[in-house]
């Protein structure tokens, strides 16, 4: 996630996520993103007793987002800027991942752990990783920028910037550019 950019307000990040996932205020996507966005912004308010009404509204619709649309989404996720969940169904992402800006998040991935002992490990994506429906990112493994994640790859070791990574377990392949006819 880049630190560069100054932090936004809650309504600020709603709107570029809104605007990220084509102006469509019914995707589910886009929905579960806003309320994992109002998670985060109930966090802030102080005393806890000022901030109780907010949290109940908060757990009500994250539960309907999960069950509803399929998507797991906690507020403890540090979600980057303008991340896209494309389509909805069986997307579980655990609640200390770090998700990187510009991402885009596909149907029956898993962003989780491996290990019962050790419950905090999680993937870091970085910015503008593009994740294939079905694939599964396990550990405390880190991808790197403008990384592609083939479908139903099941990723558990480190992907470095700019590549491309298919299979079970995925390995790193060389991908032509467009240009390239030789």
């Amino acid at each position: 996630m880049s630190t560069s950019e100054p932090p936004l307000g809650l309504w600020q990040q709603i709107k570029e996520d809104w605007e990220a996932h084509g102006r469509d205020w019914t995707k589910p996507g886009f929905r579960a993103v806003a309320v994992q966005r109002f998670g985060v912004w109930r966090m802030a308010i102080q005393p806890k007793l000022l901030r109780a009404p907010f949290s109940i509204l908060y757990r009500a619709l994250y539960r309907k987002i999960r069950n509803g649309y399929g998507i797991d989404l906690p507020y403890t996720v540090k979600l980057g800027r303008r991340v896209v969940i494309e389509h909805h169904g069986a997307i579980i992402i655990h609640g200390y991942c770090f998700i990187g800006d510009d991402c885009i998040i596909r149907q029956g991935v898993t962003l989780g752990n491996r290990y019962l002992e050790r419950p905090l490990e999680a993937p870091k994506l970085g910015d503008r990783v593009n994740v294939g429906a079905g694939a599964k990112i396990l550990v405390n493994v880190s991808i790197g920028d403008d990384v592609n994640i083939g479908a139903n790859a099941v990723v558990l070791s480190d992907i470095p910037s700019g590549k491309t990574a298919v299979g079970i377990p995925a390995k790193i392949i060389d991908s032509k550019s467009s240009g390239d006819n030789t």
